[in-house]
């Protein structure tokens, strides 16, 4: 959920434990209801400690005079922890599956374990190739380009080719 919201700096020495209507910090995290600009209501957004960006930005519950926030809570903070955790797991496995691809193909000596890693150096990012016969032993590595796209019909060309660099 994007959305424009007003936030402060949450200063990194700061570690004791708040519990404040607006503002919770616990267990490595911080908690703080900002105004939603876009729609004149309220937002929660929950910053792990040590990032500058939050985790999770959610809308937050009116308060009973509906002009103000509902005020956090522990069982609230709670959920909000619970919740910002999945979703940065989510983005470890999504970033995870997108650097680390691997496929099996059938060959006449039996299957072949083809690897793809991606390294995403800022100055220098590459992939390294890797076969792997059924017992696990290597049968080839090669560093190609980050943006290679294995295939089925990449590895057998690969395969094909003596596992020489691909072009």
């Amino acid at each position: 959920m994007t959305s424009n919201v007003t936030t402060e700096a949450i200063e990194p020495e700061e570690s004791a434990d708040i519990n404040e209507p607006r503002l919770w910090r616990s267990n490595g995290w911080t908690a703080r209801v900002i105004k939603n600009e876009e729609d004149e209501g309220w937002a929660v957004e929950m910053i792990k400690d040590g990032e500058s960006e939050p985790a999770l930005v959610g809308p937050w519950t009116m308060g009973r005079d509906k002009k103000s926030p509902k005020p956090l809570d522990v069982s609230a903070f709670q959920t909000l922890i619970k919740t910002a955790s999945e979703v940065l797991r989510r983005h470890e496995h999504q970033l995870h599956a997108m650097l680390h691809k691997k496929l099996t193909v059938d060959r006449e000596n039996g299957p072949v374990l083809i690897s793809l890693d991606i390294v995403p150096d800022e100055d220098d990012p590459y992939a390294t190739l890797s076969a792997e016969d059924v017992d696990g032993e290597q049968l080839a590595s090669v560093r190609v380009g980050p943006n290679f796209k294995l295939s089925a019909a990449s590895a057998n060309a690969w395969i094909d080719d003596e596992f020489r660099q691909p072009e």
